[in-house]
């Protein structure tokens, strides 16, 4: 019997591919990327993790894109991500596809505005991404540190305030579950308002405000300045975020660069994190062993060579120190070298 039905699935995928020319013609695009690292763990704030090692895919994404209209387009993306440090070949997993994007996008020239309907991205982070760069690497601040979502299930707005799109807006409405389901009846609302005042220059404010059964009121408060040229780039963030139920308040900071050494060959970059407070999220932080008891910084420095367009090697070194906790020891610092590698398709 399983091998009847074993059958009849591959009946079934051999039909969709034959129909290809219906679901994945000219009018569709296929892309995605790929990235992870070789990573020694030469020091660490827990010891378990030190002298640990190995080869580990950090994310890789498979998106469709298809234009359905004048007016309408829709997005289906999936994401892998490669289990963070296992602990036992019992606990390894897999790397398993989830729903990362699934939207209708409706554009609206008159407004100046596209209404996405479904799973689509966040405001949080996305123009701070843009000029760090190097996604591929290491989230920004507040992705890092667990303190809000890439993507959730919604509505948004997203467009230009004026015809010379010198102001945009992004504003959404949604779960506040990102790709998970919802749990109750509270939403989160989130709203960026960028401004380009000069060439290369970005300005940028962002608040939202979650409501969630489970753990409470959490809101951020965030400042973002970026500039961009052809040949560097530099980005500083400053946010703030609250949750009332724990009584906490985490402010943040983050400044980065990146410099283009060799023209579409080579590029430097930068960056330093800084935690005013604690994470208590610390312990979770997927790739990068974090302490939950202290203040943590972060350095990170690397190269990024690019043989082909779509091909980058990126050696790069991150460094973790921390503050004087306020009670118990302070923790030691963690020092990982890794060998990234990213390429698109």
């Amino acid at each position: 019997m399983k091998r009847y039905f074993r059958r009849g699935i591959l009946s079934f995928i051999c039909l969709l591919l034959s129909s290809s020319s219906a679901l994945w013609g000219d009018e569709g695009r296929i892309s995605g990327y790929f990235f992870g690292d070789y990573y020694y763990v030469l020091k660490s704030s827990d010891a378990a993790f030190e002298d640990r090692n190995g080869f580990q895919y950090r994310r890789v994404y498979f998106n469709y894109d298809k234009e359905l209209s004048d007016a309408f387009s829709m997005r289906f993306r999936l994401e892998m991500n490669g289990q963070s440090f296992p602990t036992a070949r019992q606990t390894s997993s897999k790397i398993v596809p989830f729903l990362k994007n699934g939207y209708l996008r409706w554009k609206q020239p008159k407004w100046r505005t596209n209404i996405y309907l479904g799973i689509s991205s966040n405001p949080t982070w996305q123009n701070v991404e843009k000029i760090w760069g190097y996604r591929s690497v290491a989230k920004t601040v507040l992705d890092l540190h667990k303190m809000g979502n890439g993507s959730d299930f919604g509505i948004a707005l997203q467009g230009d305030v004026d015809k010379s799109k010198k102001v945009s807006y992004h504003l959404i409405f949604a779960n506040g579950m990102s790709t998970n389901a919802e749990i109750d009846n509270n939403k989160k609302i989130a709203f960026s308002l960028a401004a380009k005042p000069a060439t290369g220059f970005i300005v940028e404010g962002y608040a939202d405000l979650e409501n969630a059964v489970d753990r409470g009121r959490w809101y951020i408060l965030q400042g973002f300045l970026g500039y961009q040229r052809e040949q560097f780039r530099l980005g500083v963030q400053l946010a703030n975020q609250t949750r009332q139920k724990n009584d906490l308040n985490i402010l943040v900071g983050s400044a980065f660069g990146a410099a283009q050494l060799i023209e579409k060959k080579m590029w430097a970059f930068a960056r330093f994190d800084r935690l005013f407070d604690p994470n208590p999220f610390g312990k979770r932080v997927a790739y990068i062993p974090f302490d939950d008891t202290a203040a943590p910084n972060m350095i990170l420095v690397g190269l990024d060579w690019a043989p082909i367009e779509a091909f980058h090697i990126m050696p790069n070194l991150v460094f973790v120190f921390y503050d004087e906790p306020d009670n118990g020891a302070k923790p030691d610092a963690t020092i990982m070298p890794r060998l990234t590698a990213f390429f698109t398709f």
